[in-house]
């Protein structure tokens, strides 16, 4: 027996014209690449979309043809993701920070015809011109009286581009499951694979969202997570969805400038990695500044660590809420939101449970398995392979023949977790960069999190490395605050009493920097490689 409701043919752009119908003044911020701040509302992104929509079916554009944009966290790019994907094309967003040679493959895969650029990325797209296959225009992020000399090919500014759009367009019904939007995975291995969404799961995993994070309507978000990565964590629909005013940086990541439009705007709900809250959290340090008007922020992107944790709510009183998911994922699997459990906790019984990537939201299946797929239990100590499933997961990657899920539909994440009794997940581990050490596991996450409670330490990175007798030993790879060497033993010292005995890593290493990827992860793989033979040269290490 079928049921007798409507037929829904979801288009992402039934969001923004909610958002113009109900929400038409909440402002939408942004801090343009001068320096300004620009403010319009979410009538005007609507208008501006339809412009944008309309200009490109102008031009030729149809439903299914894939198109870039190259673009910071603006108005702009809002309007983009609306107009884009409205219309029929699917938005691909480019990362600003990738290698040339992995921009090339991305771009001549996805097979873009069109790239929305900024002006200041002008540069690495004419270094890259004569490599791009498919690329027949590029619309530069600017006005008419801004438009840079350049070498690109059918170069127009993004103003007069939607100058004669019909701001009356109406958007087109699409097919079920048409594809809405192109991101590709960071990879460190090998070429980076697209994910490509759907307007269905998109919008299916932004009323999830809504569901999942302690969101009010009066909210002002501060958008920290790049409309290049991963859609922005479903910011961009779930936003205008609620009608949530929207503050985005733009460039200006850096403590000052945030705290700066936070402290402007009135934000009172942060989203963004744990790299970028260490530098505003520095700067409010060094500063004695307060984060007076936020009350809750989103860390996703890699783990959260203790001292980060303590800092957020012992100084500034902002609830941490810890989140999980990935690009193949849309990327929501999990979160941690407060109980009423916890509030009869102690500081230390909260903080453990925080530091827990969380619960999965509505919608995505989560369980752990051993080498042989089976079930382990949730006891909070078995640790296994990390398999996901549900309707905003991919089935398989961008162009890919065979499927990337098994015969059940399970997706294997690469991470090592563990599940508890009360459905708390906890990411112990990549597959790849957990260690072996003597037949145990070393959790890198858990070793990097208590070397960086060092009140020394600015970043720390852990790695396995080939040992001759125990097969793998950790390696730790510091960053000090001040950039020079300490003392070896004291950070030895601090981590005895937060870590097992042989857990202790065999050798530290100083840096100056780093090395992190395109979307701020850490690139673990160059320094295994660098290092790898380092146990095994000097056999008494």
């Amino acid at each position: 027996m079928i049921g007798d409701m409507q037929k829904w043919s979801p288009n992402v752009a039934s969001i923004i014209e909610h958002a113009k119908q109900f929400h038409p003044e909440t402002e939408v911020i942004s801090r343009m690449v001068s320096g300004d701040i620009h403010r319009t509302n979410y009538d005007e992104v609507c208008i501006r979309s339809r412009k944008l929509a309309s200009a490109l079916v102008k031009d030729g554009y149809k439903e299914g043809d894939v198109i870039a944009t190259l673009a910071l966290n603006t108005y702009r790019h809002l309007e983009m993701y609306y107009g884009i994907s409205g219309m029929g094309a699917v938005t691909h967003t480019l990362n600003f920070r990738l290698h040339p040679e992995q921009a090339v493959y991305i771009i001549n895969h996805a097979e873009d015809k069109i790239i929305f650029v900024e002006a200041p990325f002008v540069p690495i797209l004419e270094a890259l011109k004569d490599q791009l296959n498919t690329v027949e225009k590029y619309i530069i992020l600017c006005d008419q009286s801004e438009m840079p000399d350049t070498q690109l090919k059918n170069a127009i500014s993004y103003e007069s581009y939607i100058e004669d759009g019909d701001e009356n367009y109406e958007w087109p019904q699409l097919k079920d499951d048409a594809a809405c939007a192109l991101c590709y995975t960071s990879g460190t291995t090998g070429n980076p694979k697209g994910v490509l969404y759907s307007h269905k799961s998109n919008i299916l995993h932004a009323q999830a969202s809504l569901t999942a994070m302690l969101i009010k309507p009066s909210d002002s978000i501060l958008m920290v997570v790049p409309l290049f990565h991963v859609l922005a964590w479903g910011i961009p629909y779930y936003g205008p969805m609620f009608g949530l005013k929207l503050v985005m940086p733009g460039m200006q990541m850096e403590g000052e400038p945030l705290f700066d439009l936070i402290d402007r705007e009135d934000v009172s709900l942060a989203f963004g990695v744990p790299t970028i809250w260490m530098g505003l959290l520095a700067y409010c340090r060094e500063n004695n500044k307060i984060l007076s008007s936020v009350k809750n922020t989103i860390i996703g992107g890699s783990a959260l660590s203790l001292s980060t944790l303590q800092e957020f709510d012992e100084v500034h009183d902002v609830n941490v809420i810890h989140a999980w998911g990935m690009t193949e994922m849309s990327p929501l699997g999990t979160t941690n939101v407060p109980t009423l459990e916890m509030e009869s906790m102690s500081k230390e019984e909260k903080y453990a449970i925080q530091l827990k990537q969380g619960k999965p939201i509505y919608g995505v299946e989560l369980k752990v398995v051993d080498d042989a797929g089976n079930d382990l239990p949730h006891d909070g100590e078995s640790q296994g392979h990390l398999l996901v499933r549900g309707p905003w997961i991919l089935q398989k990657y961008f162009k890919a023949e065979n499927d990337a899920v098994d015969k059940d539909g399970w997706f294997d994440t690469g991470d090592i977790s563990v599940l508890d009794q009360d459905g708390y997940m906890t990411i112990k581990d990549r597959a790849k960069d957990v260690i072996k050490s003597g037949g145990e596991w070393i959790s890198s996450i858990d070793l990097e999190n208590a070397a960086f409670g060092h009140p020394e330490v600015a970043e720390a990175c852990v790695v396995g490395i080939p040992h001759p007798k125990w097969d793998e030993r950790p390696m730790l790879f510091i960053v000090t605050n001040t950039g020079e060497e300490i003392d070896k033993q004291s950070i030895l010292d601090f981590l005895a009493s937060k870590v097992a005995k042989w857990w202790l890593p065999d050798e530290i290493i100083f840096l100056k920097e780093l090395p992190h990827g395109a979307t701020g992860k850490l690139q673990k793989f160059e320094l295994r490689d660098e290092y790898t033979n380092y146990y095994m040269e000097n056999k008494n290490a």
